[in-house]
């Protein structure tokens, strides 16, 4: 007979719990039989003493088989995905799935919404008219062979013992336990039935790990963990010290990777983590031997246009325009007013709290401040101006667009705030910082 308070008692006093037990716990879980208290305990216990490997193992694993696992052996190609751990102006899952997909992987590529600060994928999606976030696995699975890449959010039958544990952690002050964020991760990504992942987890000032030695020990932890669960992954650590895509929000950063994929317009140090990302996938996926013939073969899908057009068979096939990615900028919602971020002095951009430019969007309405709130898709920051740029008196830093004037001008005021200058130019960095494999 289980008896949850004996397996949160081991726990609390830092013992291995063997992996019949987390099974039976997370069983207990999913099926309403232990309380909410009960769960939040145990997610205090182990954000105290945390897990050994196998222990994470067996935690995600049972996380995983709490619901459907999706099956993609009859693709003629291998399946793969990416998850990033959040960030500003992070519009690359957008441009990143129709890259592979172009290089022969498909991508069933299952996202979530805003948290925080950060923005989401499937909330920059809704942006576009029509397109179903949501749809039945039959409309998923057919645009996935069709168009070779997908994005959807999670459906209620993938890893939901993830979705009670992490409601219950978000209200106990539990979220930053690299064993909990591991499993929830991996659970879900498990569930999709992927046949290689790639992470790109964040540090910086923009990133939920600040520090680049959590944002490594969160990298091992889940390359680890995924290998013990049968999951060929690895992890690129990217910085967000600064905004990626030049545009934070929704439709602004549909449009921007728009025109990344049309070579409009590319963001420098958004093309480089792009890339970076694609040859992990490509590599891990068997469909190149190294990174530079990786990078090599997705910057061609880019640049010939292939991967902009799997982008606009992928929107139109879960209900977006068929003409989107030629006229995306009559399709987004556009906010009525915009207003100027000035700069007061003369200098170099030496600094950017890029988790304030965050804030600066949750509050123009681009994210969400309760869970139950509306998206506003057409509010956002665009003409971000990067590290090291030199910018005279009066010159614009950014581009605020809002719903009202009261609201633009509360948020030209963060981002203003957001913005250091000096009168020496700064060093720029790679943004892919390292690569974690096994």
């Amino acid at each position: 007979m289980l008896l949850p308070q004996e397996i949160i008692r081991r726990k609390r006093d830092g013992e291995t719990l063997d992996a019949a037990d987390i099974t039976a716990f997370i069983n207990a879980m999913s099926s309403g039989s232990i309380t909410d208290g009960q769960v939040a305990a145990f997610a205090m216990a182990i954000f105290f003493n945390g897990m050994k490997r196998d222990e994470a193992v067996a935690l995600t694993l049972a996380m995983r088989d709490s619901g459907d696992i999706l099956d993609w052996s009859d693709l003629p190609g291998p399946a793969v995905d990416k998850h990033s751990t959040g960030g500003v102006g992070d519009n690359v899952s957008l441009i990143l799935a129709p890259i592979a997909a172009a290089c022969g992987a498909y991508v069933p590529m299952i996202s979530g919404r805003g948290l925080g600060h950060t923005g989401g994928t499937l909330d920059k999606m809704d942006s576009i008219p029509g397109y179903r976030s949501q749809p039945d696995n039959d409309l998923f699975r057919k645009v996935v062979h069709e168009a070779g890449c997908a994005i959807i959010g999670q459906t209620a039958n993938l890893a939901p013992a993830d979705k009670r544990l992490y409601s219950i952690r978000d209200v106990t002050a539990t979220v930053e336990s690299i064993p909990l964020i591991t499993a929830s991760i991996l659970s879900k990504k498990l569930s999709a039935g992927l046949d290689a992942l790639v992470l790109d987890v964040k540090s910086g000032n923009g990133a939920f790990m600040t520090r680049n030695r959590d944002a490594v020990s969160l990298a091992e932890s889940i390359v680890a963990v995924a290998a013990g669960a049968g999951l060929a992954t690895t992890a690129v650590l990217t910085d967000m010290n600064e905004p990626l895509a030049r545009a934070a929000g929704n439709a602004v950063e549909v449009r921007n990777a728009v025109d990344f994929l049309t070579g409009d317009r590319r963001d420098s140090r958004l093309e480089a983590v792009t890339l970076a990302l694609a040859a992990e996938m490509l590599v891990s996926a068997k469909l190149a031997t190294t990174h530079k013939t990786a990078t090599d073969k997705a910057r061609e899908a880019l640049n010939s246009g292939k991967a902009a057009e799997v982008f606009g068979r992928m929107v139109a096939g879960l209900g977006g325009p068929t003409d989107f990615v030629s006229r995306a900028r009559y399709h987004l919602a556009v906010a009525p007013i915009t207003h100027e971020v000035r700069a007061t002095r003369a200098g170099y951009v030496a600094s950017i709290d890029t988790r304030a430019i965050g804030i600066a969007v949750v509050t123009l309405g681009g994210g969400r401040i309760r869970p139950q709130d509306p998206i506003d898709h057409a509010v956002g920051i665009t003409a971000l101006q990067p590290l090291g740029a030199m910018i005279e008196e009066g010159e614009p830093v950014a581009l605020v667009h809002a719903r009202s004037d009261s609201d633009a001008a509360a948020a030209v005021e963060v981002v203003h705030a957001a913005f250091g200058f000096s009168e020496r130019k700064p060093r720029t960095i790679n943004p892919v910082l390292r690569r974690v494999g096994v």
